[in-house]
């Protein structure tokens, strides 16, 4: 098998979450990965709106739609991410439950 299709394959670890995340998140917000700890807070510590949430939500969904076909995170969810540890932890279960 080549070594693309395996990497492809294989289930994301929570550490690969938690850097798509935080990768995602930086690219939206226009800060450095290094400003983003698992520990921030959304809307205290990265002074994210409701707004730049969504783009995360669709990047994250567009992603991960690749490993997990129809991988979505539901708007009634959404209300619960108030950190990163909150959206690494979300997105881990639901990829975990697939």
């Amino acid at each position: 098998m080549p070594e693309s299709t395996q990497a492809a394959a294989a289930p994301m670890s929570r550490e690969d979450v938690l850097e798509l995340v935080r990768t995602q998140l930086a690219d939206i917000l226009e800060i450095s990965t290094d400003a983003i700890a698992e520990s921030s807070s959304f809307a205290d510590d990265l002074n994210a709106d409701s707004l730049a949430l969504i783009e995360l939500v669709e990047a994250l969904e567009e992603e991960l739609a690749s490993t997990v076909p129809g991988f979505r995170i539901d708007d009634d969810d959404l209300e619960d991410l108030r950190t990163v540890r909150d959206a690494v932890d979300y997105v881990t279960a639901k990829l975990e439950a697939a």
